[in-house]
């Protein structure tokens, strides 16, 4: 799988799991959400993400 893959799939895998929590456990992990968002949104103007930094340092491949 490449980069940009794990990165989209992280990327649901969390907003999914903190919604879930939301739900269950706390309203606050709506914040790690809005978080998740900035970053996607960051991303699509600037073209770097933390995320992807750390999985190309992991070995991943392009």
């Amino acid at each position: 799988m490449t980069v940009e893959r794990i990165l989209r799939g992280m990327a649901g895998f969390f907003i999914l799991l903190s919604l879930i929590l939301a739900h269950y456990h706390s309203a606050n992990w709506l914040w790690f959400t809005a978080f998740v968002g900035a970053n996607l949104l960051q991303s699509a103007f600037t073209g770097w993400c933390p995320a992807m930094t750390i999985l190309r340092k992991l070995g991943v491949k392009e």
